[in-house]
This record gives structure tokens, sequence and C-alpha cells, in this order.
């Protein structure tokens, strides 16, 4: 895996809100490998939720359907929900404890070999905490 493209849950573009991931606001999207990077979009969470439903599953593959169409790989999050079980299916899911998105770019930077091997996992792979 030579770039990885990562979306950030977000409200603000630069810290973690503390809500489930499929609760953001925006999802911002980066390529980033050992050596660089790049800011590709910001994208609207446009999922919406049924009334009284937790861990909504028409939710969960509605935002993996949009994340998917960006070719996203990895998401991360200070909180995920219930739905980590479907999505970590399709994602590598990173909880972080960092608040700042620039600052875990960094940490996903130091553990790209890991998120690697995690994505290699398929359906079987696991959550990550960073």
């Amino acid at each position: 895996m030579e770039k990885l493209k990562v979306a950030f849950a977000t409200d603000d573009g630069k810290t973690f809100m503390s809500r489930h991931f499929g609760d953001a606001e925006y999802y911002y999207i980066y390529e980033i490998d050992n050596e660089n990077t790049e800011f590709i979009k910001k994208i609207s969470n446009t999922t919406e939720e049924e009334e009284d439903v937790h861990a909504d599953p028409k939710k969960a593959k509605s935002i993996a359907k949009l994340l998917r169409q960006e070719q996203v790989q990895t998401l991360v999050s200070k909180i995920f929900g219930p739905n980590i079980v479907r999505i970590k299916k399709k994602f590598v899911c990173i909880l972080i404890k960092e608040n700042s998105i620039e600052n875990s770019i960094e940490i996903i930077k130091n553990n790209l070999p890991i998120i690697a091997k995690e994505w290699e996992m398929g359906e079987e792979r696991n959550f990550l905490r960073l």
C-alpha cells in the first residue's frame, strides 16, 4: 500500500467531534503516504438516520457507499458507534486519542505498516487504537 485514502470525521475540519463517526457534519478526505499528505476534498455527511433506530444498518450502508465512491480505505474518529461491526468489514477503522486532525495525520503516517496489514485482513479486520 503506497498511498492511503483516509476519511476524518469532523465538524470544523480541524478537530474531531465527540460524537460517533456517522454523526459528523463532514468527512475530510486525505491521501497519505510516508512522505506526503494531500487534502483531497471535504464531503458533507448527507446520510439520514431512522428515528429511534440505534445502530441503523441503513445509515451504515449509506456512509459506506458515500466513502467507497471516494476510494477511502481508512476511517478515523475519536468515537465509533455500534455500526463499527458493519463498517470495519469495508474499511480500517481507527479510534484516535488525538483531538487535532493535523496531529492525527502524523500518527497515521507513523503507523502506515500496521494500517496496511489490517487492510489486508479483509472482512476479518479489527479496528485499531492509535
